[in-house]
């Protein structure tokens, strides 16, 4: 990873830390807002796990020497 790609997945953690943190505190803490919560989590951060951290070769064949 790049200190690029670092610098903008610190900000998206910062600010889905930051509107987790309003959605907590405005309204009473029940099951719908925990969903709400984890289901964010995971539709912000599974795709970008899948492109930045799991490491998977572009070509899978051997390469010719």
């Amino acid at each position: 990873m790049t200190n690029a790609v670092k610098f903008r997945f610190v900000c998206l953690v910062l600010l889905w830390l930051c509107l987790s943190y309003l959605v907590v505190t405005t309204q009473p803490f029940t099951l719908k807002t925990l969903f709400i919560l984890v289901a964010s989590g995971i539709i912000v951060f599974v795709p970008m796990y899948k492109k930045y951290i799991r490491k998977q070769p572009h070509d899978k064949t051997p390469s010719a020497k």
